[in-house]
């Protein structure tokens, strides 16, 4: 099972998790990564955050990535939920799910995708702060989390 959704609802992670196992017994292992959404970026406060795409365009981005690590690791699942649209502090924004005979697998595939996904897919994050709305780049941290998956 490959599923990417980009949407502006939340997602339940329980129910998620519950799908991507699907009663399949050969799963030995699920990893999951939930991001939120901080009060602070920067050194700022943020109040709240915008998160833009291009429909079409964003989807076949993370199923690129998806099937990278499929590629890369035996997996018996994996699930992305990237959230877009106005979004405020605490609130849910992604979801990485991988599902594996064995943890090792599943734990450096959800890695992966979530580093990739930060890094190379195509979503515009601003934020609103007391000094005004701003734009969010890639950090260096992300940029060498990414580089570290170049070597394997």
């Amino acid at each position: 099972m490959m599923a990417v959704r980009v949407q502006a609802a939340d997602f339940d992670l329980s129910t998620e998790m519950a799908a991507l196992r699907a009663q399949d017994a050969r799963i030995g292992a699920v990893v999951s990564f939930v991001g939120t959404v901080r009060d602070m970026n920067d050194g700022a406060s943020v109040a709240a955050m915008e998160l833009e795409h291009y429909p079409g365009m964003t989807e076949q981005a993370l199923e690129k990535i998806v099937a990278q690590a499929f590629d890369r690791w035996p997996l018996y699942g994996a699930l992305v939920v990237h959230r877009v649209g106005p979004l405020a502090p605490l609130d849910q924004i992604v979801l990485v799910a991988c599902s594996a005979a064995h943890r090792g697998e599943a734990f450096a595939a959800c890695e992966f995708i979530i580093d990739y996904l930060k890094t190379d897919a195509p979503f515009w994050k601003k934020e609103q702060t007391p000094d005004g709305a701003r734009w969010v780049d890639a950090r260096v941290s992300d940029d060498a989390a990414l580089a570290r998956w170049a070597a394997g």
